[in-house]
Parts: structure tokens; sequence; C-alpha cells
């Protein structure tokens, strides 16, 4: 698919960050969302000469008003919405799970399962109904949509819940010409991500050291699935370092 317009949630950082300013060097045009306006100014900037096709809209997407309002605002600006990339994501503090409170678990799940199904919800209001009809949804899933790691069951949990609403939002969105897949990273290098250089819980109890791979290599997949032309669709895509623990974990 050319590029057209797209929308990415948590583009203030992170893997947000890297695959809006990927997308937009590709020459999409790009509506950035994340809570807080600085940061995604602050990504806008290091767009540099692109940073004209860059729209930001601070946006909570457990909120299903901000959400809408969103949407609104990049198909006033753009005219229509290709892709969503749905990223935007929040974790639990790795506690035990009996010592996790109600608020920490349903701040993950609102976030990262509600929040998303806000924007997918809104994308097939937007995608169905305008001309060229259809687009493309991408979801951040995660390694842990797939197996756990220690002391992690809200946002386990989350992932795995993100999977399910993957293939159902990928066979409503059929009959619309919206294509959905999932893309699952594993121990991509952001500021989040750094404590694996240093070591994290293993299953068997130890702290080790993981490898990570460079966020850019994300966003490249990102930008793959997204540019297929409409007949085709990645549904599904693990994009890992080679050698960290995920299959046989545990």
């Amino acid at each position: 698919m050319p590029a057209g317009v797209a929308i990415v949630t948590g583009a203030g950082s992170g893997i947000g960050r890297a695959v809006a300013l990927t997308l937009l060097r590709a020459g999409w045009r790009v509506a950035l969302a994340g809570r807080r306006a600085d940061a995604l100014d602050e990504t806008i900037r290091l767009a540099g000469e692109h940073a004209g096709r860059a729209l930001a809209v601070p946006a909570d997407v457990t909120r299903a008003d901000s959400v809408r309002a969103l949407f609104d605002a990049t198909v006033a600006r753009f005219g229509r919405v290709d892709l969503l990339f749905n990223n935007a994501g929040a974790n639990a503090p790795g506690i035990p799970l009996e010592d996790l409170s109600v608020d920490e678990w349903r701040k993950v799940i609102d976030v990262n399962l509600t929040g998303a199904f806000f924007c997918v919800q809104q994308a097939f209001r937007v995608m169905k109904d305008q001309s060229p009809r259809g687009g493309r949804i991408i979801n951040n899933g995660s390694i842990s949509a797939h197996a756990p790691r220690p002391n992690s069951a809200p946002y386990t949990a989350s992932k795995h819940a993100i999977l399910g609403l993957t293939k159902a939002a990928s066979l409503d969105g059929r009959k619309y010409d919206i294509a959905v897949g999932q893309i699952d990273i594993g121990n991509a290098l952001t500021p989040m991500a750094a404590r694996m250089t240093q070591g994290v819980p293993q299953a068997d109890g130890r702290l080790a050291p993981e490898p990570v791979i460079d966020v850019q290599i994300v966003a490249d997949a990102v930008l793959h699935m997204a540019s297929l032309p409409p007949e085709a669709n990645v549904f599904s895509m693990t994009v890992m370092a080679t050698k960290m623990p995920f299959v046989g974990r545990g």
C-alpha cells in the first residue's frame, strides 16, 4: 500500500516514537497520539524535514471520547485514516500476583485492552465509511501474548486478550476491507526495556541479563506490514532478540 494516513498511539516514546518517525520518513502523514503533549512535540522535532506531515493529538486511550476526538482530528487534518498502529501500553510493578492492588490491575487492563478496543472501534467507524473504503490495523501485542514472565499477571492477561481482539477484529473487518494484524515484540531496546541488559527475573528465580535488539528493527517491521497492498496481510509477526528466552521459556 502506498504511503497514506496513519495514527500511532503511544507516539511520545519508545516503539511508538520509532514507528511514527519511520512512517514519516517513508512519506506517510502521521497523527501522533499520547498523553504528554511535550513528548509528542519532541517526536515531531526529531522528524526534522518531515515534521510538516505530522500532527500531535494529546489523547487518553482509556477514554472513549478522547479516542473519538483523536480520530476526528486526524480526519479533519488529513481526510482519512489508512493505518492504526495500536501501540499505547502500560505495565504494573513486578510484584507477586497476590500483592497486586486492584488499581494497578485496572490501570494495565484499561490502557492495554480497553484502550486498544476503543482505538479499533474508532478505526472501524472511519475506515468503513471512507472512500476508498478500508484500511489496516496493527496491534502491538508482545512475547507475553504467548508466554509470561514472572510476576506479570495483568500485562500477560492483557496481551493474551490483545491476541483475541486481533482475531475478532480481523474477522469482523473483512466485510469493510479492513486488514488486522499483530506484531509481537521481544526485547526491543527502549528506555523501558533498558533494564533487560542489567538483569531481569527468570522463570527459575534467577536474575539474568537478556539480549536486546535495536528498536529501529521493530519500526522497519511495522513499516513492512503497513506497506503491503490491501489484498495481503501479515496477520502475526514476532520480532525478537534471537537469543532471548522465549522458545522454551520457563
